[in-house]
């Protein structure tokens, strides 16, 4: 059956800014359905107040609506197109569901004579509302934890009290595990208990008796209006239950299960997918399974949406499962589908990996100071990494080379723990850095059954940490000159960085890249191709491998590479990573744009990194997606076998820019600003000699790389102090200081955390107003695109102050000092692309803060606010394309756009809500208001300093 013939305008809900618990999978997944839907000649309107996304781009969809997730602004849109037809609430997460559940209860569905497609409201009460679900999961047999639910403080204790401890309280209605904990002792429940009815908007929790020690999956599945059903992905959680999927570190496929027991949960995730309801779509299910020969299986939860665990699960098979979702809502079946991969076959089929996924959570506890860092029920992950190998130690190593902590893969680089007590507590307490202290455990000796006691991880994958460890050993008994071909092959198979194996042997990285190519053991790429090789591929998605050579008939020895260079002119777009506070989705919306603009520019465009959240790693965005760690080793592999005419480095964020260094050094072109300019603007002392020569004002200031230098300057400047290091992100370690004693523990602080760093010294301006400008240069000539005004007052980070643009009370003597200053800022570092700049204003003196030659946080909010491609405008100016008197400017906003920041402090109860230098915000959200008068902006400005910090 083909699709509906009476849908042809349906209204999307995006998810809003990113929190923890709801990040740019939901981007990446609204993206893939807008495409989907205007592939089948759909109009497609999308409501999100997210401008920081692609999704909300305005080529994204035929009408886009910048506004508030709220049932007034469903209202005005409805009123606006008479004509839609549907509403399609499954891309935008939990947030999208509950505001299609109250549009539906205020009837406004019904007024407006709309269809729900996707998912059925019935089906979402059954897997939110606790209680119903477990009555009808005990109606169809399917086993649950002992459960109950609770409306009340009395009936939670009474509850307790019948089933006794450990216990686990669920919210119902809630995202990310909000409300969510264990309860080990009696002592912890009541404030517990409290806590988790006050989260949940319908005031209940299931309390369930505590699985501890099970082991824990999921299943990502879709369904079509025939009722065929496919399991697209099977995702084992490395971590046993206890810890939240989104905070686990996942691994697919499911690794420790039997044949036996998959083939029944499979049947079990079909029929509790039929019981809730008729809904065509994705939907995933999560199970716990008892960790000994028995495998009971008991369900946890479904839900029928696309989920975090989807966006992982397309990336890890190549399988689109939001775009093919749309597609079943809209009414086709599988079988009329086409598999996206193969372009042959149909998509009703099961994909079968012959690789390895491994995913690992990123945290940013270091931005919430005093924050409980033990994992649990609640989500606090920020984003995730996934790396693909073939095998599970590969897999793991290319993860953890991909978060940006400072390691180059599981220990061998000198930063393990070996204090036995830390190992065990953070063995015991689930910790961030779980995976690493597994490995330092092995290390100092504690025996595998102990560390399964403790984490009950299963035995399978303890061995493999194990097995890496002896190899290390191994490998350590040799030098350079000595290490066999077979070790370092095997070492390279098992994931293990050149740095690291440096390390082990003693000698520098490059060394070992040397005998790597004497001995002719090369990466190969492989095809992401989800057929296991059964059907050819025509999708250019790869991953990096070793591989032990063959022999082809004509007596040659080569190890297999699938992906095929081409002959046409090629550019590398370096990705973003993880995300993580101070850099987010922003930046992937800028890779997207420049990825589109280079092909424009007749390029083929090669897009490489290592985020399964986001559109940048969609396998059909660049024309050759490399999906691997942004990390030295691979990127160098990558540009030897690609040979581009350069790479791009100012869209990915500080990520991208720490390469620039390495690229420059090893004659790789990069395009645009070069790094020449890219170092000046990050040495503060150098930038600041820089605004010396070219007589712009800036705050006084010096650098010390000691405590005993931070207290010489002190004597020069006065306080308070501004002290920021160099090279880093989101403010990090950024604070002021009022007084000597603050001054020496914060700089004692940094420099144990950041070693060898120059740190800047500046004098405070206390009271100052903050603005920032981003400008497009072509060396040239400079266009600026837009100046915006803080609201908060100086001293709080730009990515946690409510920005306005335009300006809305700097003088006309203050605007022109910004203009000048930014044009001849730009010209002084010849850049070539984009420039963010932030200046302090005081008494009508305007101050340069910084200056970065690179896309910014705020460049897609500017493009939002505007509606103009300036990304895409900025990459053809990197290219060489064009200069940007080239570009017809013509910016439409009418009244002021406000770029307000959203903050995730519910995660972290204990923490410190106060504002300063260090950014604090997950994600934003966009608000236009028409005046000055507006009661949302009189609202924000009246609230300015209520949360500065010093």
């Amino acid at each position: 059956m083909p699709k509906r013939k009476d849908l042809k305008s349906i209204l999307l809900i995006g998810s809003g800014p990113i929190i923890i618990g709801q990040a740019c999978e939901f981007d990446y997944a609204g993206s893939q359905s807008l495409r989907s839907m205007r592939e089948e000649g759909i109009e497609t309107i999308l409501i999100n107040s997210n401008p920081a996304t692609i999704m909300t781009d305005p080529s994204m969809a035929d009408h886009v609506y910048l506004l508030p997730l709220t049932t007034k602004s469903l209202r005005k849109i409805l009123a606006e197109h008479p004509q839609i037809d549907a509403v399609l609430p499954t891309m935008g997460g939990q947030t999208a569901l509950n505001l299609c559940i109250e549009a539906q209860e205020k009837g406004i569905w019904e007024d407006h004579n709309v269809d729900l497609i996707g998912v059925d409201i019935d089906a979402i009460n059954i897997t939110e509302d606790r209680e119903k679900f477990r009555e009808l999961m005990g109606k169809i047999g399917v086993g649950m934890a002992p459960q109950a639910t609770a409306t009340s403080f009395l009936k939670g204790k009474e509850i307790a009290q019948e089933f006794g401890f450990p216990l686990c309280i669920r919210s119902s209605f809630t995202l990310g595990g909000a409300g969510a904990a264990i309860v080990h002792k009696e002592e912890d429940y009541d404030e517990l208990l409290q806590l988790g009815l006050e989260v949940s908007p319908i005031h209940e929790v299931m309390i369930d008796k505590a699985l501890l020690g099970w082991k824990e999956y999921e299943l990502e599945l879709l369904r079509d209006k025939n009722d065929n059903v496919v399991i697209i992905c099977t995702i084992e959680n490395m971590d046993p239950m206890g810890i939240h999927t989104g905070d686990s570190i996942t691994v697919a496929p499911a690794m420790t299960l039997s044949d036996r027991t998959y083939q029944k949960m499979r049947d079990m995730a079909i029929h509790m997918m039929r019981s809730i309801g008729e809904f065509e779509g994705g939907c995933n299910v999560q199970f716990a399974v008892s960790p000994d020969e028995r495998e009971d299986i008991i369900a946890i939860e479904i839900n029928p949406r696309v989920s975090r665990s989807s966006a992982l699960a397309s990336k890890a098979t190549g399988y689109p499962i939001a775009k093919i979702a749309t597609k079943l809502a809209l009414g086709y079946t599988l079988d009329e589908l086409s598999n996206q991969i193969t372009g042959s076959t149909s998509a009703l089929f099961e994909p079968t990996l012959d690789y390895v996924i491994v995913k690992i959570p990123r945290w940013n506890f270091d931005k919430f100071e005093g924050s409980d860092r033990t994992l649990g029920l609640q989500m606090k992950a920020v984003g995730e990494v996934m790396g693909i190998g073939r095998s599970f130690q590969e897999a793991l190593h290319k993860a953890t080379q991909s978060l940006e902590i400072k390691r180059n893969g599981l220990g061998a680089d000198g930063k393990g723990y070996t204090d036995y007590n830390q190992v065990i507590d953070k063995l015991t307490n689930a910790s961030w850095d779980r995976v690493f202290a597994l490995y330092d455990a092995i290390a100092m000796g504690i025996s595998l059954s102990r560390i399964h006691e403790i984490t009950r991880i299963d035995m399978w994958y303890l061995r493999q940490f194990e097995e890496l460890h002896e190899l290390e050993l191994e490998i350590g008994k040799f030098d350079i000159s000595s290490l066999s071909r077979k070790l370092l092959l095997e070492a390279k198979q098992k994931g293990f960085a050149d740095r690291q194996i440096a390390h082990m042997l003693g000698c520098l990285e490059s060394e070992v890249y040397t005998k790597r190519e004497e001995m002719n053991i090369n990466r190969v790429y492989k095809l992401v191709d989800t057929c296991a090789a059964e059907f050819k591929a025509e999708t250019p998605y790869y991953y990096s491998t070793f591989e032990a050579d063959m022999e082809t008939p004509d007596g040659k020895r080569a190890a297999q590479n699938e992906s095929i260079v081409s002959d046409k002119k090629k550019v590398i777009v370096l990705g973003s990573g993880p995300n993580r506070i101070g850099q987010g989705i922003e930046f992937d919306y800028c890779c997207v744009h420049g990825v589109y603009a280079a092909q424009e520019c007749g390029y083929e465009a090669i897009m490489i990194n290592c985020n399964p959240e986001t559109v940048s790693t969609d396998f059909d965005t660049a024309d050759k997606l490399y999906f691997e760690p942004v990390f030295w080793e691979h990127i160098y592999d990558i540009i030897r076998h690609e040979k581009p005419e350069g790479v791009i480095v100012q869209l990915g964020g500080q990520t991208a820019l720490k390469l620039a260094e390495k690229l420059d050094r090893y004659g790789i072109k990069i395009m645009g600003t070069s790094f020449e300019a890219l170092d000046l603007a990050e040495d503060r002392g150098r930038f600041s000699t820089l605004l010396q020569d070219i007589n712009i004002p800036y705050p006084e200031f010096d650098t010390a790389t000691s405590p005993d230098e931070a207290m010489k300057v002190a004597d020069k400047l006065d306080f308070p102090i501004l002290v920021r290091p160099s090279y880093v992100l989101g403010g990090q370690g950024m604070k002021i200081v009022i007084n000597k004693q603050e001054l020496e523990e914060h700089v004692v602080d940094i420099l144990r955390k950041i070693p060898n760093n120059v740190l800047l010294l500046d004098h405070y301006l206390d009271g100052a107003i903050e603005a920032e400008a981003d400008a497009i240069c072509d060396g040239e000539n400079v266009y600026i695109i837009g100046i915006m005004e803080h609201i908060e007052p100086c001293g709080i980070h730009s990515g946690d102050s409510n920005a306005t643009l335009p300006p809305f009370n700097l003088g006309d003597l203050v605007m022109q000092q910004i203009k000048d200053h930014t044009k001849k800022i730009a010209l002084a570092l010849k850049t070539v692309g984009l420039i963010n700049i932030q200046f302090a204003i005081k008494d009508d003196i305007v101050y340069i803060i910084e200056a970065n030659p690179r896309a910014s946080r705020t460049v897609p909010f500017i493009a939002k606010a505007y509606g103009e491609p300036y990304v895409n405008y900025a990459t053809k100016v990197m290219l060489g394309h064009n200069k940007v008197t080239d570009f017809d400017f013509n910016p439409q906003l009418k009244g002021y756009a406000i770029k307000q920041p959203v903050f995730s402090f519910n995660k972290f109860p204990n923490v410190d809500k106060r504002l300063g230098p260090e950014m604090k915000s997950t994600g934003e959200s966009i608000l236009f208001v028409d005046s000055l008068k507006d009661d949302e902006f009189y609202e924000l400005y009246a609230r300015r300093r209520m949360y500065l910090s010093k």
